[in-house]
């Protein structure tokens, strides 16, 4: 019997997630595995979750629904405890058990793009899905403080929340009060999670970090990429991200080693060779 596995969000047409798990199950010699899309709304992921047959290998989890996703989990891994949200499901005896690869995707894409393995200090712009991901990742490769900056300090709820979880130290600044060049200069890696229309005024400032994720990859280049390359500093994005937070799924879809180098060849070719998503 074939197993299909997809990923869930709305919107979900534009997901390249398809490019990547059915390269892996091909490079598998899983022919009769299926992946596809799935619109689902936050309320739907519930519904969704308990009306699946024994044929789903899995599920990937894109916004609005992470955090819903968490919830409708009967076990999950203590990464997406720390996070808060869960970008992927797997059926375990008697339900689901939820999990996070984003941190997987953030931890991989600046080591394989920056050569960043361990620093003290980072910067965090925004505060959305992919912050408290970031939150995780980061502290993981031993940051011990975070200056998040964010437009409104009420915006930090859900991070400072995830921060006290990992016992990290975060000062919250809002964009207004914020020394950018100053931030950055003083960090070992910064992380933006805004739209480039955030990043293009102060996009020089920000690339006087070190080791940059613009976790944005379209309209390519985003200001943010060019300043980081004038400046001579390392920089990933959010397609490496995308790459390295599906190898996890994989292996835990099919329980088999990540075909990674198929992966990238698929999503390279699907992007048009935009960018070289080192592994």
């Amino acid at each position: 019997m074939g197993r299909r596995a997809a990923v869930i969000g709305s919107p979900v047409a534009h997901s390249l997630s398809p490019v990547l798990h059915n390269a892996a199950f091909a490079a598998l010699g899983l022919s009769d595995w299926e992946y596809t899309r799935v619109e689902c709304a936050a309320d739907g992921v519930a519904p969704l979750v308990a009306g699946l047959d024994p044929s789903w290998a899995g599920l990937s989890v894109t916004m609005p629904g992470k955090r819903a996703a968490l919830a409708a989990a009967t076990v999950a891994t203590p990464r997406a405890v720390r996070v808060g949200a869960a970008n992927t499901l797997v059926p375990v005896e008697g339900g689901w058990r939820a999990d996070n690869t984003d941190v997987d995707g953030v931890l991989g894409a600046l080591r394989a793009a920056c050569g960043f393995t361990s620093g003290s200090r980072a910067v965090l712009l925004g505060a959305g899905g992919t912050a408290t991901a970031a939150l995780v990742a980061l502290a993981s490769a031993g940051v011990r403080a975070v200056s998040l900056v964010v437009r409104s300090a009420s915006r930090a709820a859900e991070a400072e929340s995830c921060a006290s979880r990992l016992g990290l130290a975060l000062d919250v600044v809002t964009w207004d009060a914020a020394d950018f060049a100053a931030l950055a200069s003083a960090s070992d890696v910064l992380v933006s999670t805004v739209p480039p229309e955030a990043t293009g005024p102060i996009a020089a400032e920000l690339a006087e970090a070190p080791c940059v994720l613009d976790v944005v990859y379209h309209p390519w280049p985003t200001p943010l990429a060019r300043a980081v390359a004038e400046r001579g500093r390392t920089l990933a994005t959010g397609l490496d991200m995308l790459l390295h937070q599906a190898f996890g799924q994989s292996e835990q879809f099919t329980g088999r080693p990540a075909p990674r180098e198929a992966m990238r060849a698929a999503l390279r070719t699907a992007t048009g060779n935009l960018l070289p998503l080192p592994l």
